[in-house]
């Protein structure tokens, strides 16, 4: 099935206010006429991290949406959920939604805060788990990174809140700065272990970090910003105990790659889940 012509595109950033900063994504708004070769052939098109589809509203602010890269579909997509968020607000107004993915429901609140238009989304429920000692030596190599390369204090872990992603911690900054990978050879260790990203990191401060999100298997060198692997990084800091129960944690990602964005990841003692919040912008 071919793209309907009446198909309507959006072009969105996450988390920037900057046009030419954050994560663009695609925004079908109405995806009804859509097949899933259509859906991932405007994905392709846009050549985008990822698109946003949406159907079945409700008419209550509950919408099924689904998210493709270039290459494949995936479950669970940070940015493209701000996006498209933003996109409903500024149709609709701000307010609250409820995004139904494959990975369950997501719950977004869109607030207006001065002249800006700021998503929240709460993860579905987190886990973290260890990664083998043999997938960790073949996740460095094909980075080429050394053990020495990783801050001991934040040890590699996998980490889902909706989809998983390997977090990996720099020991300094330069060595994130620093990022040259095998392509290839990390997207086969990517499938074989069913991650999205990796979630490369590095602390800069109790409550301030910088990331970097290698996403080959999306058909993407580089994710400028990762709302699904904030969330995640979230749920590992908790686990790990390297924040407190309480705590609004500053992500910095895409500066190393010319569109600085800035992500808020919130953990709250009653609630197991993740918030990530930030602004977004129509492109063009």
């Amino acid at each position: 099935m071919s793209q309907p012509p009446r198909t309507e595109v959006l072009r969105y950033t996450a988390f920037s206010a900057d046009p030419d900063g954050g994560n663009p994504a695609g925004v079908v708004l109405d995806a009804t006429g859509l097949d899933d070769a259509a859906m991932l052939a405007v994905a392709a098109g846009l050549g985008y991290s990822e698109s946003a589809f949406l159907t079945a509203p409700d008419g209550r602010g509950g919408y099924t949406i689904r998210y493709f890269s270039p290459r494949a579909e995936v479950p669970f997509c940070g940015h493209a959920t701000v996006a498209t968020a933003i996109a409903l607000a500024e149709r609709d107004g701000p307010g609250d939604l409820v995004f139904t993915t494959r990975a369950g429901k997501v719950p977004v609140t869109v607030a207006r805060e001065g002249g800006e238009l700021r998503a929240t989304l709460t993860s579905v429920e987190p886990h973290v788990t260890e990664i083998a000692p043999d997938d960790l030596a073949e996740a460095l190599a094909a980075l080429d990174w050394r053990a020495a390369d990783l801050d001991p204090a934040l040890p590699p872990r996998i980490a889902y809140a909706g989809a998983r992603h390997l977090v990996l911690a720099a020991a300094t900054r330069e060595r994130l700065a620093d990022l040259d990978y095998d392509f290839a050879r990390l997207e086969a260790l990517m499938r074989l272990l069913d991650l999205t990203t990796l979630q490369l990191v590095r602390r800069e401060s109790e409550s301030v970090f910088h990331v970097r999100d290698p996403f080959p298997v999306g058909g993407v060198v580089e994710d400028p910003a990762t709302g699904a692997a904030a969330a995640a990084f979230g749920a590992y800091a908790r686990e790990r105990g390297i924040v407190p129960d309480s705590a609004v944690l500053t992500l910095h990602q895409g500066a190393d790659m010319g569109r600085p964005g800035t992500l808020t990841v919130e953990l709250r003692p009653e609630d197991t889940r993740i918030r990530v919040s930030g602004t977004g912008t129509r492109i063009g």
